[in-house]
């Protein structure tokens, strides 16, 4: 055999050795903290394991008014450090897509003065709709309406995944559906009631001073000693639960009235997740409810991003408090016990506003999208939207056994089938065909285990419609081979040109199938999606199997025979 025919068959071998790796906890049901090196498994979704499907919407009204009256509560704050007096006044929704609302000054004579502040403030927030001497009308910017839009989806499902992941659901999904909805599917729940109160629960936010002196390696040694007594995290336990068996244990090593928290650190290029540690104090300085507002600002002298955040009154002079008297110390931002940012007080902050820079760096696009993800939490915790509870289905553990019952036997059935027929047909170029197949199904089944991905019944009929499509390929390739035979030429010539000829007739009809895959996972939702990617993962291992590793074993095959024999 020639040089390059090895390399191609080492690669085949290595892929094979791979996949039976990645697929062997499944297999064999590990458990996630054995020993085996490789932790994933197959998910199963909704509807093969029963649990709970849901769609919410978004009141935007609602979240219109609240916000032009928290605008009002600002404007109000700021003209009277410049003593003027405003009375705000009732709420003009008529157009409930453009509420306003009117303030009236105690002297009108403050007008000028007023719509100037409230320029120099509020520029690109609010808009005056009416200035009529001692009374003036505003509304939001078109901006802002904007943003609220772009975030509200966002900044609800990071709430709902916080509720979700204290839930202990391993693998939930969570998607948003146009502009306003939201689509929840948890795959394996049974107490319906308390998944969706604690879906309907805010995110617990919370400022805590860092207690520096303590060396990281002594917090290290903590958790070893925590971990030899059996308490660790593992994916799907509740972090609070976590958190707070840690604290107890270790009560008497760390320092009294301080606690720990932790900081989720996400390796991007294995996935994987630890858990920093963080002394804080037990008491918070500012919680959620002293949270106003928070957004993503650019400093115009360095360019960089950073998230402002703007107090309640009664949470600005805790804040003033706090930093004037913590100067050089680092304040945690917390959310449900992770921590999230743990800048250094660098002076006394007063009015109400405080700020948070991510350190800038020549990655300005990375820079702004941690911006964005801070004040995104930040935002979660302190104004989160209402969800109203639109539509809800319960899939019950019964069904899901049962479609996967059938789906194992119509799929053994359908392969026992496929198989008598390619090895009658083709006689030993079936055998050929049969082996390509039963790769192709262990190689499509691996990479979305790979990629974490999940399996539904749709993407079952993926995987089912990439079988028929190998099929498909290996039928072309043959009758192109039986095509070279028929007119007379040898039989190692007839499988090369055989090859060859198909190639791009199989690439072809998959290029075409590919495209509609694409466009179904552009612009399909939910299912739809799931077909797609199993669909689309399908074609390229199709190609894979049913061309080069079947011209794999053809070569091995005429080679052995000296091209003397094609059985076909």
């Amino acid at each position: 055999m020639k040089t390059n025919w090895w390399l191609r068959f080492s690669a085949l071998l290595i892929f094979i050795v791979l996949s039976v790796m990645i697929l062997l906890p499944t297999i064999m049901k590990f458990e996630e903290n054995g020993n085996y090196p490789i932790k994933s498994k197959i998910n199963l979704g909704l509807d093969l394991q029963g649990g709970l499907y849901m769609i919410m919407g978004i009141d935007f009204k609602k979240v219109y008014r609240d916000e032009v009256k928290g605008y009002a509560r600002k404007i109000e704050m700021i003209l009277k450090d410049q003593d003027i007096v405003i009375n705000p006044g009732n709420l003009n929704d008529s157009d409930p897509m453009d509420p306003k609302l009117e303030l009236t000054l105690a002297k009108a004579s403050d007008n000028e003065v007023a719509k100037k502040k409230i320029k120099e403030f509020f520029a690109g927030m609010v808009r005056l709709t009416k200035d009529d001497g001692a009374k003036l009308e505003i509304a939001m910017g078109s901006n802002i309406k904007k943003q609220i839009e772009e975030q509200s989806v966002g900044k609800s499902i990071e709430v709902i995944r916080n509720r979700i992941d204290e839930f202990g659901v391993t693998e939930p999904e969570i998607l948003a559906q146009g502009q306003d909805r939201i689509v929840v599917q948890l795959p394996g729940v049974r107490d319906i009631e308390r998944a969706k109160e604690l879906i309907g629960k805010t995110a617990k936010l919370e400022f805590k001073l860092v207690n520096d002196s303590i060396n990281p390696q002594i917090m290290m040694g903590w958790l070893d000693k925590a971990s030899k007594a059996g308490i660790s995290y593992k994916k799907g336990d509740r972090f609070s639960e976590y958190l707070r068996k840690m604290n107890e244990f270790l009560k008497t090593d760390i320092p009294e009235g301080h606690e720990l928290a932790f900081e989720k650190k996400v390796n991007k290029a294995t996935g994987e997740e630890a858990n920093i540690p963080f002394v804080v104090e037990t008491l918070a300085r500012i919680n959620g409810d002293d949270l106003s507002d928070a957004r993503v600002q650019i400093d115009q002298q360095k360019n960089d991003p950073y998230v402002s955040m703007d107090f309640k009154a009664a949470g600005a002079k805790r804040f003033e408090e706090t930093t004037g008297s913590n100067i050089g110390r680092r304040l945690a931002v917390i959310l449900d016990g992770n921590v999230y940012s743990a800048p250094v007080i660098q002076a006394k902050i007063g009015g109400g506003r405080a700020q948070i820079t991510l350190g800038g760096g020549v990655n300005f696009n990375k820079t702004m999208s941690d911006a964005k993800d801070l004040a995104l939490v930040l935002r979660a915790g302190a104004l989160p939207v209402q969800l109203d509870f639109l539509e809800q289905r319960t899939v019950g553990p019964n069904l899901g056994k049962d479609s996967i019952e059938k789906a194992k036997f119509a799929s053994i059935v359908g392969c026992i089938l496929v198989f008598i027929f390619a090895i009658i047909y083709y006689r030993f170029s079936g055998i050929i065909a049969v082996v390509t197949l039963l790769l192709n199904v262990l190689f499509t089944i691996t990479i979305l285990v790979a990629m974490d991905a999940t399996l539904t019944l749709p993407g079952l009929a993926g995987i089912a419609l990439t079988v028929g499509m190998a099929v498909d390929a290996n039928i072309i390739i043959f009758e192109k081979i039986r095509d070279e035979l028929r007119r007379g030429i040898s039989n190692y010539k007839s499988y090369e040109l055989g090859f060859a000829s198909a190639l791009w007739t199989v690439l072809d009809a998959h290029i075409t199938a590919a495209a509609a895959g694409i466009c179904l996972l552009n612009f399909g939702t939910g299912p739809i999606r799931g077909f797609a990617v199993t669909l689309l993962i399908g074609i390229v291992v199709t190609v894979y199997t049913a061309y080069y590793v079947s011209n794999l074993l053809f070569e091995l095959y005429m080679d052995k025979t000296n091209g003397s024999d094609l059985s076909i």
